[in-house]
């Protein structure tokens, strides 16, 4: 049994049983069975189902949302804000359920079709953070579950009412529909179930979101069965703030990406890059705007940030801030826990380091924001792709050359890569990931749709004859 706490007083908010591996395996059989029922209905019939899903997560979305700020942390409108992602990922699975589809090769051989043919892998996978509990399963299951696939849900032990409203809410409209609730199912549990999962070679697709330690893991052992994998890991992403940028956007711009969900999203901005000839007139007014952030209670409709997930969160913050003193930088604002009930730590500025310090380096899932100097446009490019992570990255700039520069080639080596925009607060249509340590996954947007299915090749054969490729003559 697992008590899940309030981050804003920690305080016990329930109690919760988590599956043992006997559960595990009789959910896994469960939810096959559902796959030859579900397999089974039209790819637009079961786009109908999503979008029932959508306008049941739409009727609950404040009461649930709520609950995310409960158990999570996280402010009311981005509680709000994350459950509205998931019911526009089903909007969007709806349209594509009418669309997926491989096309009409021209064969070389006479009397012949050559076609692509998309078909469901199975059994989704899909184990989730602690810091978006409701989107990332939204985004996986709403595309999954149009491709064709039942779905497996393992969300993060911190988080367990959250996994277990969005189940209920999910099942009840399968079963009102004379469907299965196992089509989508859920197992609360630790390591040993996520583990489990890794190495079942029942489990067609593995989704992970997490750090990029325990993603490696998991890698590992669906590599090991040959299965596959869609990995959401860490991000360290940059801002790059050139003298020719509206610092009417840079500031609310690097407040949001820094501060916004107290730091633990993995597009938060963690490096500032500014040109030294802006450097100190944006380090102050950006103090200046972390001053005025409204910090108190997350479910409280005033308040623009929240407190830290876990008190494990709040050692790493002072871990943190103390290596960066150790390494040279200097704290301008923050640095420090608030004296307060609950994990609630300062949204922190730290200065006067170089680019290449090993605390700048290490992706900390906490409000600290490094800014650092850079001269040239070239040398600045090369800091942000230096890093092992590739998630989201961001420059301020009018310049039309170097908006194009750094979208191309030599430009940023992210999976995302935005102009003057923060670096968090990615859409639903573009497909969501990152590069290197970030794990190359993809979700929810563009062609994503495509790592939720197997592709077969098919020729087929309505003549007589029987001509080989290549013109190859075995007679």
């Amino acid at each position: 049994v697992v008590t899940t706490y309030c981050p804003a007083n920690n305080e016990p908010i329930a109690s919760v049983r988590q599956g043992n591996l006997e559960d595990y395996e009789e959910t896994v059989k469960k939810a096959k069975e559902a796959w030859k029922v579900w397999a089974d209905i039209p790819a637009p019939k079961r786009g109908e189902i999503v979008r029932q899903i959508g306008d049941a997560l739409r009727q609950k979305i404040k009461v649930l949302g709520s609950l995310v700020s409960l158990e999570m942390g996280k402010i009311f409108v981005e509680g709000v804000g994350e459950v509205q992602e998931y019911v526009d990922v089903c909007d969007y699975a709806v349209g594509l359920s009418r669309m997926i589809g491989g096309p009409i090769l021209p064969s070389e051989r006479p009397g012949h079709a050559l076609i692509e043919q998309w078909n469901p892998v199975g059994l989704v996978g899909v184990i989730t953070a602690f810091n978006f509990p409701v989107a990332v399963y939204g985004w996986n299951s709403a595309i999954a579950m149009i491709c064709g696939n039942a779905c497996l849900w393992k969300g993060a032990p911190t988080t367990s009412l959250v996994s277990v409203a969005v189940t209920k809410i999910i099942a009840k409209v399968l079963e009102d529909n004379k469907l299965p609730g196992a089509i989508c199912s859920l197992v609360c549990g630790g390591a040993d179930i996520g583990t489990a999962m890794a190495r079942d070679e029942r489990m067609d697709l593995l989704s992970f979101t997490g750090s990029t330690k325990v993603g490696k893991q998991v890698a590992l052992m669906v590599q090991e069965r040959f299965g596959r994998s869609l990995l959401e890991l860490g991000g360290n992403n940059a801002i790059i703030v050139f003298e020719d940028a509206d610092l009417n956007l840079v500031i609310p711009s690097a407040l949001f990406a820094a501060v916004g969900t107290a730091g633990q999203r993995c597009t938060t901005a963690r490096r500032l890059f500014l040109h030294e000839s802006i450097h100190d007139e944006v380090v102050t007014k950006l103090a200046k705007a972390y001053a005025q952030v409204r910090i108190g209670d997350p479910w409280d409709s005033d308040t623009l940030y929240g407190p830290l997930h876990t008190k494990e969160a709040v050692k790493m913050f002072l871990d943190a801030v103390e290596q960066a003193k150790q390494q040279g930088g200097s704290v301008v604002c923050g640095g420090k826990v608030i004296n307060r009930p609950g994990n609630y730590v300062e949204p922190t500025i730290v200065t006067g380091l170089p680019h290449n310090a090993p605390i700048v380096h290490t992706e900390t899932f906490a409000p600290i924001l490094y800014v650092l100097k850079f001269k040239e446009e070239e040398e600045v490019f090369a800091w942000n792709n230096e890093v092992k992570q590739g998630l989201s990255s961001s420059i301020f700039t009018k310049d039309l050359g170097r908006i194009f520069r750094w979208l191309g080639p030599k430009g940023s080596d992210c999976g995302i890569v935005n102009v003057n925009i923060p670096t968090s607060g990615a859409e639903i249509g573009g497909a969501f990931g990152g590069e290197k340590h970030t794990g190359g996954g993809r979700e929810s947007g563009s062609d994503s749709w495509k790592l939720y299915m197997r592709r077969s090749t098919c020729t087929i054969n309505y003549s007589k004859d029987l001509p080989l490729a290549q013109g190859i003559k075995f007679q």
